[in-house]
């Protein structure tokens, strides 16, 4: 994980880092919350909501935005894939190497300095084929 120089890890923050680092699950700021709840009775919504926006901000973790999605949130910062449920929206990483040559591609075919890429696939989870197999 990254750290910013002028960023405090207060206990709130390590503990959020704590959480999200034990699920692969991408979880929402919501189920972020619920899961510090249980070691942080009395923490905010908006406490774990602005910490998780800080956090992401300074590159200590990564938020996750699709377009008419929740932004959801994952401890691992270095370049990845992702796949999302069509049915029921779980997200996971995917491993295929990132495509770096696309970049340089992106950047002969416009003006802008292209600075990185977002692929996301999507598909359907094994929980949602046994569902429609029912």
């Amino acid at each position: 994980m990254n750290s910013l120089p002028n960023m405090r890890l207060t206990t709130q923050r390590q503990i959020i880092l704590e959480e999200l680092a034990r699920v692969t699950s991408h979880p929402t700021a919501n189920e972020v919350y619920d899961m510090v709840r249980k070691r942080l009775p009395r923490i905010g919504l908006g406490t774990v909501y602005r910490n998780l926006e800080l956090m992401a901000e300074g590159g200590i973790i990564l938020k996750l935005e699709v377009g008419g999605t929740q932004k959801r949130f994952d401890s691992t910062t270095t370049p990845h894939y992702h796949i999302r449920c069509i049915g029921c929206g779980k997200v996971d990483d995917i491993d295929v190497p990132v495509q770096t040559e696309i970049n340089v591609k992106a950047n002969a075919a416009t003006n802008y300095t292209v600075l990185s890429h977002h692929i996301e696939f999507s598909g359907i989870c094994q929980e949602c084929q046994k569902r429609e197999a029912n």
